[in-house]
């Protein structure tokens, strides 16, 4: 299948679903009848050639699937008429409006984390459930089973297909939605386990999704300084690895390859809302990532600038992995002493004690520190610890330079 149809695909899937949910009700039947539909056309429009109107030929063939899952349920004909009497052809969609209570439903609070990203990745994001599967490395059987148990919370807990809910509300819901597409694109830009260090097909859709929200969310600072980290953190993707795909570290990165048009659009949005919108932890983020994507060196990057901003970000949403990246900051202002100190700080924290990450850093800073034995045993510690086999070469490649 061409890019252009997949990507074709991928925009249509939420335009599609929300029309069948719109007619007929049950989220869940009508996300299986649109995978369906989905397959149908990656199937046949490379062949056949793409139809002049490919939403409406989408909804009818998943108005057909529906009539097809209710044939068999006596109790449901009436439903198959209507499903056979629509003018599919002629329904109004709303795509804008329609992906956004899509994301909100995607991401209702039934939901575990990891079923809100697997069903988001899946009914917004418009991929199969092999791909999906394929990018989080379980079995399609087990995703197939994660997204259906999804779909069955949501259904149980009363979640309807309406406009996002209001006030308070609005906030936290549109705070998971925000969090459900962070953790999309951190998984592709850094998979945690596997042979690959980047998987794009999560990355890419991480990115779309989030503009597509701030299309409707225009204002909001907490949109924007997402999308500004997504895109100044996607700009140094070329330089992370090695033709052989080895890991290659920020500091070590040809900054030549980084792309300066993502580096400029990310750091304009960061700016604006920094500027003219209430300050929240994804524009406090971006600032960093901004920070680093200036920085014509490594040597000259403004550490003192990024130990600052960490700290506020600590006092906005404090959490270890916040902790870990402010002592980087702080050992490269201080010394590495003053690192280790507020590494410290992190031991007992169940939330990370068995995190790789945490003991990479401990390297590094023993590293700096001149303590050679004791950073060569943190790098195989950390080496242990990842699931990720680009990271564990890497960990093991910096504790054989300590030999």
């Amino acid at each position: 299948m061409s890019t252009e149809v997949e990507g074709l695909l991928r925009e249509l899937a939420p335009q599609v679903l929300a029309a069948l949910v719109r007619r007929h009700g049950q989220f869940d039947a009508c996300e299986d009848a649109v995978q369906e539909a989905l397959l149908a056309a990656a199937t046949q429009w490379p062949v056949e050639g793409v139809p002049d109107n490919p939403r409406a030929w989408l909804v009818t063939v998943g108005s057909r699937r529906l009539a097809d899952l209710w044939r068999s349920d006596s109790a449901r004909r009436r439903r198959e008429e209507a499903v056979f009497a629509a003018e599919v052809e002629d329904v109004e969609v709303s795509a804008r409006d329609d992906t956004l209570t899509l994301l909100f439903l995607c991401c209702h609070p039934a939901l575990t984390p990891a079923s809100q990203v697997a069903l988001t990745v899946r009914a917004v994001g418009g991929l199969t459930t092999a791909q999906v599967a394929r990018a989080f490395l379980v079995p399609e059987a087990t995703m197939a089973q994660r997204i259906s148990r999804s779909k069955a919370k949501i259904k149980a807990a009363g979640g309807r297909f309406s406009a996002p809910p209001v006030g308070a509300e609005r906030v936290e819901r549109l705070r998971a939605v925000l969090h459900v597409l962070y953790l999309i694109f951190n998984e592709g830009y850094t998979a945690t386990a596997g042979e690959q260090l980047v998987r794009g097909e999560l990355t890419g859709e991480a990115v779309r999704l989030t503009r597509a929200v701030r299309e409707l969310l225009p204002a909001d600072g907490e949109v924007a300084g997402l999308l500004a980290l997504m895109l100044l953190t996607e700009a140094r993707g070329a330089a992370r690895s090695r033709p052989d795909g080895s890991l290659v570290p920020l500091a070590e990165q040809d900054r030549s390859l980084w792309d300066a048009a993502g580096i400029a659009e990310g750091v304009k949005l960061v700016s604006e809302a920094l500027s003219t919108t209430q300050l929240g932890p994804y524009q406090v983020q971006a600032a960093i990532a901004a920070v680093h994507a200036e920085a014509p060196s490594a040597a000259e990057t403004d550490w003192a600038e990024i130990a600052g901003l960490y700290a506020l970000l600590a006092q906005m949403a404090p959490n270890p992995m916040v902790t870990l990246n402010h002592a980087v900051a702080v050992a490269m202002v201080r010394g590495p002493e003053a690192g280790l100190a507020m590494l410290a700080e992190l031991e007992g924290d169940d939330r990370v004690s068995e995190h790789h990450r945490v003991a990479a850093v401990r390297a590094h800073l023993l590293e700096m520190a001149g303590d050679v034995v004791g950073a060569k045993e943190a790098y195989l510690a950390a080496a242990r610890l990842t699931l990720s086999m680009p990271e564990q070469r890497y960990l093991l490649g910096k504790a054989a330079d300590l030999a």
